[in-house]
């Protein structure tokens, strides 16, 4: 059984990140392949020159990338990023078929590693997307916010994020990561006075204090990305958001990255945001904040990525899902 340590996706947020979204070239394949075993190593060699630097790198595969790497049964809750039209926003599906979350406390160390796996991805895979972020003053996004409060913590945020034998029992330690790219209109924002900012978030701006139910706005960014099960408990997902931009062309933006045990919580808030809950009332913030990217990754453990499997070689992977499957009563829904 492959070894069940999961990449670092618990990793605390740092002052800089890289993030990288790829496409897989037609015939490229194996070399991908080989490449991905790859990582963990490249990983070490620039970390190593600047241990404090506490470089990770996490490694996700899309659901096309990953028939076509390794011809396994999918992931459960894998599958194309599924686009989203509300009545005035637009959330959109883009092209890619890895995604390469690299984080450091220095940006030179992610750019050392972006270096490095792309020269050994070069004619391969070729890179789709590409956004260097920055940890802005005490965790705010660009909208003077503070971003991911509600993060859990300790054996919370690995029941959150870490896939569960009793649930996958054939990817045991790994996640989903969805991901998206934002820009704001910060003219329009910082023309609001600071009280129906707080009232679009569902938080005060200096405090960072969540509004009472009784006062915040039912279509508050706070109030359509609380999820509570059907036993009263919310459920949660690990956010790692970070700003970027560019002064000269006026590119101010937040990159959304969202880590969970299964992605239909995140596809939940999205829905509420971009639809709204009930349709209709969809995210004030979406007013300000345009959505130009969405992707979900399956990020396997680092055992798998090491050690990838080669095409359809998991046969008794498939037998441990079919025979959990079976003892859950559930069919083939492949046929």
């Amino acid at each position: 059984m492959k070894d069940v340590e999961p990449q670092a996706v618990l990793s605390p947020i740092t002052e800089a990140a890289i993030l990288l979204t790829l496409v897989v070239e037609p015939g490229a394949e194996d070399e991908v392949r080989g490449a991905l075993s790859e990582m963990s190593g490249l990983k070490r060699s620039v970390g190593f020159r600047l241990p404090e630097g506490e470089l990770t790198c996490v490694v996700g595969i899309g659901a096309d990338a990953w028939d076509r790497l390794f011809r396994l049964p999918h992931p459960a809750g894998l599958h194309p990023f599924r686009a989203l039209a509300g009545a005035q926003h637009h959330a959109p599906a883009t092209p890619g078929d890895l995604f390469f979350h690299l984080r450091a406390h220095r940006l030179d160390l992610c750019f050392e590693l972006a270096q490095r796996l792309t020269e050994r991805l070069a004619g391969h895979a070729r890179v789709v997307d590409e956004v260097h972020g920055f940890r802005s003053f005490d965790e705010r996004d660009l909208l003077g916010f503070v971003d991911g409060t509600e993060n859990p913590e300790g054996a919370s945020a690995s029941t959150a994020v870490l896939i569960d034998a009793e649930d996958e029992p054939a990817n045991a330690g790994g996640s989903y990561v969805v991901v998206q790219k934002y820009v704001h209109d910060l003219g329009a924002w910082d023309a609001l006075p600071v009280e129906q900012q707080e009232r679009a978030i569902g938080r005060t701006k200096l405090s960072d204090i969540e509004m009472p139910d009784d006062v915040k706005p039912p279509n508050s960014h706070v109030a359509l990305n609380t999820i509570v099960d059907d036993d009263g408990n919310e459920r949660q997902i690990m956010r790692y958001n970070m700003p970027f931009g560019a002064v000269g062309t006026r590119e101010f933006g937040t990159y959304f990255i969202g880590y969970a045990a299964t992605p239909d919580v995140i596809e939940r808030m999205l829905s509420n945001m971009f639809i709204g809950n009930p349709p209709g009332t969809y995210d004030r913030i979406l007013d300000f904040s345009t959505a130009l990217t969405g992707n979900l990754f399956f990020v396997p453990t680092i055992g798998f990525l090491d050690d990838p499997p080669e095409p359809g070689a998991g046969s008794s992977q498939s037998a441990a899902v079919a025979e959990h499957d079976e003892s859950l009563g559930i069919g083939n829904l492949d046929g």
